[in-house]
């Protein structure tokens, strides 16, 4: 058994999302490019997962995707099952023909009884889980953060022209020099 990258890109791309729940619609071209995954692979996966009642799209201008549940209640394996990622150790996709003559070969029970394992583990971690873990590794969004860095590097005379551009801000700048 082997998990290809759909299945690894699919989760990635939805721990990406779960990372920004709360922030609005991300755009796959986003995800593309933070988690280095082909836009029209992740057009193909986001179609599937949306289909599976994962995520939901929004149109317009500032559209993209959102999680269409909570991500305690999304589990790895409904991400997996949802982008048709075979979780099937056996040599005969669960047939119980693996010798080719309707015969199962030897060790068939010990695969079966390691795909059940292995869906029952999938289906224990939840996406939120996920998410957790990557905050706990001190994950910090890369945009944020460079807005972040932007904003402490200008000087106070920068920071009062551009918080001038709004009206209560100007007349509280005003007041301040008086």
């Amino acid at each position: 058994m082997r998990l290809t990258t759909k299945g690894r890109f699919a989760v990635t791309a939805m721990v990406d999302l779960g990372l920004r729940q709360g922030a609005g619609p991300v755009a796959l071209a986003t995800i593309s490019h933070r988690q280095h995954i082909s836009l029209s692979y992740l057009e193909q996966l986001f179609g599937k997962l949306r289909r599976h009642l994962l995520v939901e799209s929004v149109r317009g201008p500032s559209g993209g995707y959102v999680l269409a549940r909570s991500p305690v209640s999304i589990s790895v394996a409904d991400i997996m099952l949802a982008v048709n990622e075979s979780m099937d150790a056996t040599q005969c996709s669960g047939q119980a023909d693996c010798l080719g003559d309707g015969m199962r070969c030897m060790t068939h029970e010990l695969w079966e009884e390691l795909n059940v394992k292995l869906v029952e583990f999938l289906g224990s971690v939840s996406l939120q889980k996920l998410v957790d873990d990557q905050l706990a590794k001190g994950y910090q969004d890369e945009e944020k953060s460079s807005a972040k860095r932007a904003i402490a590097q200008m000087s106070a005379d920068q920071l009062i022209c551009v918080t001038a551009l709004h009206p209560v801000v100007s007349l509280g700048a005003s007041l301040a020099k008086m």
